[in-house]
């Protein structure tokens, strides 16, 4: 056998696996497109969309859980790219956030207690989260609509997703109506 000849096997073995590879990473992963809260807040103003913001801790199992099980879930993610701006928000990190003319920070932020409890950051109090991970949605105009607490499986999300992804959820005033909104609920999870 030739040098050329097996150094054309080996590039059509290299590229195969490379498309292999890549197409295993296109079609079985996608990733969520995490922003901060200030360029979710910039971004509505050229084009609004409503908000889903996972505020989690750093020491919170069930949070990396539902970062692993939940966001990391291909139909989830693309609909929330789709139809959110998607903000991760550390509920005792040390940002600082500006929002209804007013800055947040965590004023008791300890740097040496970044992957064990910290302190609350004011705007995790000022959204009234005390339990991880939280799911909050806000609407275009930046109002809180709800505040979703505790582990959330893919389909378990997947209502909120859907309820909450413009102001359609506005008509729902009674019991009955949610009742009415979960009959008629059609996943698009395969699982």
């Amino acid at each position: 056998m030739t040098q050329n000849r097996l150094v054309k096997i080996m590039s059509r073995k290299y590229i195969l696996r490379i498309t292999f590879l890549l197409a295993f990473v296109f079609n079985y992963s996608q990733a969520i497109n995490w922003i901060s809260f200030e360029k979710a807040i910039e971004y509505q103003k050229s084009n609004p969309k409503n908000i889903i913001m996972d505020v989690y801790t750093n020491w919170c199992g069930p949070c990396k859980l539902m970062d692993k099980n939940t966001f990391q879930n291909k139909a989830i993610a693309q609909y929330i790219n789709e139809h959110y701006y998607a903000v991760k928000f550390n509920a005792e990190g040390n940002d600082i956030v500006n929002f209804m003319d007013r800055k947040f920070k965590n004023i008791n932020y300890d740097k040496n207690k970044v992957q064990t409890r910290n302190s609350s950051h004011q705007f995790t109090q000022f959204l009234g989260v005390n339990a991880y991970p939280t799911t909050l949605f806000f609407d275009s105009n930046m109002n809180l609509i709800a505040p979703i607490r505790g582990y959330l499986l893919p389909k378990q999300i997947e209502i909120y997703l859907q309820l909450f992804k413009d102001d359609s959820y506005k008509k729902i005033k009674t019991q009955e109506d949610f009742d009415m909104f979960l009959k008629n609920f059609k996943s698009k999870l395969n699982s």
